[in-house]
């Protein structure tokens, strides 16, 4: 099995808060990754209604119709909840959190060659976690760049308030939301191993670059999580599950971001 530290350094915690975000390395080991690997090629070949929904005759023109997002797997899967309760997963988000996090939700993406990336926005815009804040450990099942379709991120937006998104270019995003990051801030890529998983804040800006290969995917698997002195989250997110698996039901925050206004996608990422 992985191991992690007995604790992140001081310059860890100090780049998380700072920057909003935390790549670790190998935090899933070989056997783990493939294991997530065989668990999410089964569910691929076959519809899961209200978790995934597969055109199995697509055609190639959007490859996301064959290989869409699967939603809150580890409501219809014992491995796949296993992994959005992986220990030293578990263990980096109680260092960052400084108390007991909570998993919210686990979501795992193909994203195959030639598949739209997703336009920056911020998750807290959705999770609605209240006091405090999600956090996301995204696993790279595949190694991820900027060719693949891996993730954007833009530093320091941590400290940046949750905003209304504007429209997204939907020939480059295969959601509708957009946010502007600050001025003078830019968004940069995070380039990762199979097994690296990266860290980061609701409020950090993030996305991702559309897969320009024509022969490999970027799957990843990816949680969000809150803080077990959290009051509140989006109903969307309950119920929630602490590190041994036991449910959680925090009360539900309706809000849908400061607008008032629904979100348009529920899924973040």
């Amino acid at each position: 099995m992985s191991t992690v530290p007995n604790q992140l350094t001081p310059q860890q915690k100090r780049r998380f808060e700072e920057d909003g975000y935390l790549l670790v390395k190998g935090l899933f080991d070989p056997l783990e990754v493939s294991e997530l690997e065989s668990v999410f090629e089964e569910i691929s070949h076959r519809a899961i209604p209200g978790h995934f929904m597969p055109d199995l005759q697509a055609d190639a023109s959007d490859p996301l119709k064959r290989y869409p997002r699967v939603m809150h797997p580890h409501r219809f899967n014992e491995a796949a909840k296993s992994f959005m309760l992986h220990k030293p997963v578990m263990d980096v988000l109680r260092e960052l959190y400084g108390e007991e996090p909570l998993a919210a939700q686990s979501m795992f993406y193909y994203k195959p060659p030639g598949s739209r990336g997703q336009a920056l926005h911020q998750d807290n815009f959705y999770l609605k976690v209240e006091p405090g804040n999600c956090i996301a450990a995204w696993t790279a099942v595949d190694a991820a760049d900027e060719e693949n379709g891996g993730l954007l991120v833009v530093p320091g937006t941590n400290g940046y308030e949750i905003v209304c998104p504007d429209e997204a270019d939907r020939n480059e995003s295969f959601t509708t939301h957009y946010v502007k990051p600050p001025k003078d801030a830019k968004a940069v890529p995070v380039v990762m191993d199979k097994g690296d998983v990266l860290f980061f804040n609701g409020n950090l800006i993030h996305g991702s670059y559309r897969n320009k290969t024509k022969d490999r995917f970027r799957r990843a698997f990816i949680c969000h999580y809150a803080n077990s002195s959290a009051a509140s989250i989006a109903a969307h997110y309950r119920p929630l599950y602490r590190s041994d698996g036991t449910e959680v039901m925090l009360e539900e925050n309706p809000g849908g971001g400061p607008c008032g206004m629904e979100a348009d996608v529920a899924y973040p990422h």
